[in-house]
């Protein structure tokens, strides 16, 4: 637990009520575990494409969208750290993200791949809401179960993305930029909640770059799956 540990500022009522919050937010917008979903990416039809898109726009939208996942994190883990009346509203702008994010995916793969996108990103932030859970608690049995299930959920996201379009996005390069990421964000939580505030700006840089480098990669493999449906 060197990441995330004890004796940071906040209390395990503060943690309790961040844990409530999301999941409370997350049933309000419908957002179901990723173990209910069928499909995986590749394994159906996908939806045609009708609509034909601007290259440079559709490049740009797919950099808001993951720029708005870093940005709505950061801001969910200041607001967390400085409790802050902002967090839930942050936090439901962060979960609203990850449908945002599926639904980007739906003219391309169908509907079924964007609700499971959807619901592997769901999980990706409730289970490093575990994370700080069990390090406020001290709790380094439950630290280690989460830390696990989240870097698995990892590599469901990028095996999923993967399947979709194995040319543009194999699986060992996703499966390396998820873990980047997971790094990256667990570096950032723990700064900013030791108040290591110049380090944790640090790591949003970091972040930042790397999630553009994993946007780009994402636009340009649809752009190439699906080369008539843009202009």
């Amino acid at each position: 637990m060197n990441l995330l540990h004890t004796g940071r500022r906040g209390s395990a009522s503060a943690v309790k009520l961040l844990v409530s919050a999301l999941l409370g937010l997350a049933l309000a917008l419908g957002i179901g575990s990723s173990a209910g979903v069928a499909a995986a990416a590749g394994h159906g039809d996908k939806a045609p494409v009708s609509a034909v898109h601007s290259r440079l726009a559709f490049h740009d939208a797919m950099r808001k969208l993951w720029e708005d996942h870093v940005t709505w994190t950061r801001l969910a883990i200041v607001t967390f750290a400085d409790g802050s009346g902002g967090f839930s509203a942050t936090a439901g702008r962060l979960l609203q993200n990850q449908v945002d994010i599926g639904d980007a995916i739906k003219p391309f793969y169908g509907d079924a791949a964007g609700k499971q996108l959807t619901a592997l990103l769901h999980d990706h932030i409730t289970i490093a809401v575990e994370l700080l859970q069990a390090a406020k608690a001290g709790d380094a049995g439950a630290f280690a179960s989460a830390k696990t299930r989240w870097y698995a959920n990892a590599n469901q996201i990028a095996d999923f993305l993967a399947a979709a379009n194995p040319k543009a996005w194999p699986d060992d390069l996703m499966r390396a930029d998820m873990k980047t990421h997971l790094d990256q964000t667990l570096a950032e939580a723990s700064d900013e909640l030791d108040g290591q505030y110049a380090a944790s700006v640090s790591d949003y840089e970091a972040i930042h770059a790397h999630i553009l480098m994993m946007a780009d990669t994402l636009s340009s493999g649809i752009i190439a799956a699906f080369p008539t449906s843009f202009r």
